[in-house]
């Protein structure tokens, strides 16, 4: 009995001690969704001081991060790896604890080699081209293509975003749904509003595919407790564009193998994209055609929204997310910064190298003369080459806006099917969607005419009159349409009038949005907010039709030139080409401007380089430069004051500008004579516009002269359009006080947010405030664009006198005068006379 007695102590001693490594699970009061708390790791440096470990517990041994070996894991046990209960503090939450065997321990200790290489060769793409991606309202939706290569398409791939939410959306009847390939990928509620939430989860495999795909995030939204209209203002959920990327394992994803790699260049945490050209031999003059011609090529590849150009001549910019760097050079030129295969020597030579300092994989253009070079850079352009005179069918938006906006040339109609908008049902209070279509360089019907949308659609019984459908247009409301009849209703094909005057060349951006008012918004009861009871249905079989419209290219037109890129974009001469200096931030500049200009022409632009305005003769023609080194007689042509070249200095970084006056137009309005008069006069002017879109510059018989235009010395950049001396040909100005100017301007209005903007005969943009101004045009000439047409003729007529309204009233009473005197003419010669 004795020796049985140590025997059983052993044992129990046996069992509490296994009992003791086992922590207690708590998983069963673990809220729903919540993940398993991670056990704590003994260090000596992260023991609590206020804690005490049992005087039997182990002492935790301190394990270096970096000296366990992937063999040791089994070495490590269990006691000195989990932290016993006695040490986490009394004052703390209590945690749920699972069990943790040694080997899933070892990460949170310290990874071996192979881990640390397999966490760290993840290749990650950012996917959002915006600065900034806002889902609001009710119901949002944003949807864009990015571009995979086949090793990405085919590589295991993770996807994550972070994002976060206004204090006022309803978790529990929100939710937030992402989309690849229109494939339900992942779908959660909406509840992150007091900081961000990272979510991460695996793309299926095959659901990627080489080229082109789709990615869609979409948000349907509730407000915590208000029913009303306005508080849908309040809805919003931010996507984190830096923290929004694929991720491939493998080191393969990043291989770059055939020049159409150029397409998967992607975008940086903030929705840029850029490429460093790296041209040793930059300052010589015959290099410029070949290498700005490769920027638009290189533009037109990737199709980018914000891309930016930059040039070095010297050393390899540090690679990074959303860069691509192209070194060009003969062999000669490019043997102090990169080594270029021997057979470049022989040939022209266009493929992608790794540099085997930095291991940055980079594109080389190569030759044994820049005339090989010029031949590389035709075989990654030629893709992009287009006739001018070839009719496009779309204008490509799909890298930022998906699917690509239909060119409209004349009488169309499209179903809302085509223009990607899809049939819905919508339970909330506001109801918008939008979509985009695009209108040609030579668009002339601003003062008349209306598109008309034929819109199928329904409302509940429970929606009452005082509801509307609005229109928008580019961001301004076109039209209103009432909801009057009760008990609910269909709309099959109703007419929605828009009128013409909204759209501009090139893209144009409509959206519908219908906001419903219910008498259960009035009360908003509790559960008011979550109803998933339909209140309005859109239907895809709704179309847009948009009648025959005037053609006729204008002059000075800079909407143009940011629509399409008119009228360089329909020449077969080459444009003529004034840089003042070849140095590197002119040159990215304006590689920057001729890819943002071939990117919505649809194709590069020719050019010819010229030294001397002289030169330019009859051709269309593109100054750029800082304007102390552009001609003056440039600026007199563009109606721009030549006093500017001095004047014109914004102030240095620290340096206050000129004190303004604090005087208002209150102030001198009483010091003129008739003072009030005046401002009756204005009241009636503005009250004319409102009510009757007449205004002063339409009580014309002819537009007027332009006036002189002097910059400001806020501003930082200017564009301007005129016509040359001769009024056969185009000239547009871009110019800055200095080169630097020249580049941050260009680089800011190129991008996708502001280039729109860019209208009338001037645009100027100041870099300190981020305001753009424009002068409107007052008189233009017009550039026949179309084949004689009677048809066309008489909606050109249409639209002129529409824009001048006297002209047209005199041309009225001329005529009623020319029918009196020849109706009176006929009749004293027929009739009875007495």
């Amino acid at each position: 009995m004795i020796r049985i007695l140590p025997a059983l102590m052993l044992l129990l001693g046996a069992v509490a001690a296994q009992a003791q490594t086992t922590p207690f699970d708590m998983s069963g009061e673990r809220p729903k969704g919540e993940a398993p708390a991670v056990p704590q790791i003994i260090a000596p440096q992260t023991t609590t001081p206020q804690a005490e470990p049992p005087k039997e517990t182990v002492p935790p041994v301190a394990v270096p991060q970096t000296s366990i070996p992937q063999t040791a894991a089994p070495q490590v046990t269990p006691p000195l790896v989990i932290a016993p209960p006695a040490v986490t503090p009394q004052t703390a939450a209590p945690q749920a604890v699972t069990p943790v065997t040694p080997a899933q321990a070892m990460p949170q200790v310290a990874p071996n080699a192979k881990q640390a290489a397999a966490a760290t060769s993840a290749f990650r793409r950012y996917v959002v081209p915006f600065a900034k991606l806002r889902l609001e309202g009710e119901a949002d939706r944003k949807s864009w293509s990015i571009y995979l290569t086949p090793e990405q398409a085919s590589s295991p791939a993770k996807f994550s975003f972070a994002y976060q939410n206004a204090v006022v959306v309803a978790p529990e009847a929100s939710q937030l749904t992402v989309l690849l390939n229109d494939r339900v990928v992942h779908q959660q509620p909406i509840g992150s509003s007091d900081n961000e939430s990272d979510v991460s989860f695996d793309v299926p495999r095959g659901l990627l595919q080489p080229g082109a795909n789709l990615l869609t995030f979409e948000a349907t939204q509730r407000h915590r407790v208000d029913c009303d209209i306005p508080s849908t203002y309040e809805l919003w959920s931010d996507i984190d564009p830096a923290r929004t990327y694929l991720s491939f394992a493998g080191r393969e994803a990043e291989k770059l193998s055939t020049t159409d790699a150029i397409r998967a260049i992607g975008i940086d945490g903030v929705g840029k994209t850029q490429f460093n050209l790296v041209v040793p031999a930059l300052a010589q003059p015959g290099t410029t055609k070949p290498i700005l011609r490769l920027a638009q090529g290189l533009a037109l590849l990737s199709g980018m929204p914000n891309e930016t150009f930059s040039f070095d001549t010297d050393a390899l910019p540090a690679p990074g997310p959303g860069k691509m760097t192209v070194v060009v050079g003969t062999p000669a030129e490019l043997q102090p910064v990169f080594s270029v295969p021997a057979s470049a020597q022989n040939g022209a030579l266009a493929t992608f190298a790794t540099d085997p300092r930095s291991g940055q994989q980079l594109l080389l253009i190569s030759g044994p003369s820049w005339q090989a070079i010029s031949s590389a850079i035709d075989m990654v352009v030629s893709p992009t080459d287009r006739d001018p005179d070839t009719r496009r069918d779309l204008l490509v938006t799909q890298r930022w806006s998906a699917p690509d906006a239909p060119l409209i040339y004349s009488n169309t109609s499209l179903s809302f099917e085509q223009l990607g908008v899809r049939t819905t049902e919508f339970s909330g209070r506001r109801f918008h969607t939008s979509f985009n279509v695009a209108i040609p360089s030579d668009f002339y019907a601003n003062a008349y005419g209306e598109a008309t949308i034929l819109l199928d659609a329904a409302y509940a019984k429970d929606v009452r009159p005082g509801s509307h459908i609005d229109v928008y247009v580019n961001g301004s409301i076109a039209t209103t349409k009432p909801i009057t009849v009760t008990g609910g209703g269909i709309f099959r094909q109703l007419p929605i009038r828009i009128t013409m005057r909204h759209f501009k060349p090139g893209l144009n951006t409509i959206t519908l949005e219908a906001l419903l008012l219910a008498d259960e918004d009035s009360t908003c009861a509790p559960a008011a907010t979550s109803s998933t009871t339909p209140r309005f249905a859109l239907f895809d079989t709704s179309q847009l039709r948009v009648p025959d419209f005037a053609r006729v290219a204008q002059r000075p037109n800079l909407a143009a030139l940011a629509g399409t890129g008119y009228p360089y974009n329909r020449q077969t001469e080459a444009t003529a080409l004034f840089i003042d200096r070849a140095d590197a931030d002119t040159l990215s500049a304006t590689a920057t401007l001729l890819g943002q200009m071939a990117l919505v022409a649809g194709h590069p632009i020719a050019l010819e380089p010229i030294a001397s305005p002289s030169t330019v003769g009859t051709r269309n023609a593109l100054f750029i430069g800082s304007v102390s080194q552009l001609p003056s007689t440039i600026f007199t042509q563009m109606n721009i004051s030549a006093s500017s070249q001095v004047a014109w200095r914004p102030p240095a970084p620290g340096q206050g500008g000129t004190p303004e006056a604090s005087v208002t137009i209150a102030d001198w309005r009483s010091r003129i004579s008739g003072g009030m008069l005046q401002g009756q006069m204005e009241s009636f002017q503005q009250w004319m516009h409102r009510n009757f879109d007449i205004t002063l510059s339409s009580l014309r018989f002819i537009p007027g002269s332009e006036q002189v235009f002097t910059p400001s010395n806020a501003n930082s950049f200017l564009i301007a359009q005129e016509a040359n001396p001769t009024n056969d040909a185009t000239w547009t100005v871009v110019t800055s006080p200095s080169a630097g100017d020249l580049r941050a301007g260009i680089e800011a209005m190129t991008a996708q947010n502001t280039w729109s903007q860019i209208s009338g005969r001037i645009t100027v943009y100041s870099g300190k405030t981020g305001k753009i101004d424009t002068v409107p045009v007052s008189r233009f000439s017009f550039v026949v664009s179309q084949p004689w047409s009677l048809t066309n003729y008489r909606l050109i007529a249409a639209n002129w006198l529409s824009s001048n309204i006297l002209s047209y009233a005199f041309l009225f009473v001329v005529g009623s005068f020319l029918l009196g005197v020849s109706t009176a003419s006929v009749l004293s010669k027929i009739g009875r006379r007495e």
